[in-house]
């Protein structure tokens, strides 16, 4: 018997990385998933895969209506949630010189605006129904104070604050809340700013693969009892920061 089944769980940015490989444990684990993301067809085909009654719903999450969209999508298709991955993300670095302010909106959106909207109304279901998860997917670059990466580290920082102040808000409730702070991790993020003529950190560090990362969120959507895994920090081992 899988240690989630039973759960029904929403993982969003779900058609590559860390976000599939996360699919792929939770459902390995019993849970029936919903896989989220922009690239139907992907989403589609992961399902199929997985079986277990996986399901996908096609979104953007940038836009505003979004989350609600996606919260009765999840409760029409899933009965309830249990579970709730925020995993897409938009990585670009640039110091101030040269920093594309055409990204800084797409950035806000996914990075920060889409994780808070989803987090508050899928915490609202699970709080009334008095038992859940919520996983926020951070970076180690939250705690990093280097050139060109104030965007991206600032919007990571913002919501590491607000996610651990969700888990106090929620103390009590039935509803843990955890924060996964992945290292460099090779995933499309990195060939995306290398589309945008970045060079992506996997050159320079060698680095994780999504199921290092996906591991570590099924062990915080484990805990059991009075346990709440709440800060997971993972660092490739050659990353010396």
């Amino acid at each position: 018997m899988g240690t989630l089944k039973g759960k029904a769980a929403v993982i969003t940015g779900a058609s590559s990385g860390i976000g599939e490989a996360t699919a792929r444990r939770l459902a390995a684990a019993g849970a029936r998933v919903m896989l989220v993301a922009r690239r139907g067809d992907r989403l589609e085909a992961l399902a199929s895969e997985l079986g277990n009654g996986a399901c996908f719903v096609a979104l953007d999450l940038a836009q505003l209506d979004a989350a609600q969209a996606l919260l009765d999508a999840a409760v029409a298709q899933l009965g309830s949630v249990d579970i709730l991955i925020n995993n897409a993300g938009i990585l670009r670095t640039s110091p101030v010189d040269t920093f594309d302010l055409d990204e800084l909106e797409p950035m806000i959106a996914i990075n920060y605006t889409a994780v808070v909207r989803t987090s508050i109304l899928f915490a609202r279901h699970m709080k009334a129904n008095k038992t859940g998860q919520i996983v926020n997917l951070s970076s180690i670059g939250a705690s990093i104070t280097a050139a060109g990466t104030g965007v991206y580290g600032g919007l990571k920082r913002a919501l590491d604050a607000f996610t651990e102040v969700l888990r106090i808000e929620l103390a009590g409730s039935g509803v843990r809340v955890g924060l996964v702070a992945p290292g460099t991790t090779t995933t499309e993020i990195f060939e995306d700013m290398k589309a945008h003529g970045q060079p992506g950190w996997d050159e320079y560090i060698q680095p994780m693969v999504g199921d290092d990362i996906a591991r570590a969120i099924l062990f915080m959507c484990e805990q059991t009892g009075n346990a709440n895994a709440a800060r997971m920090h993972i660092y490739a081992t050659s990353e010396g920061f």
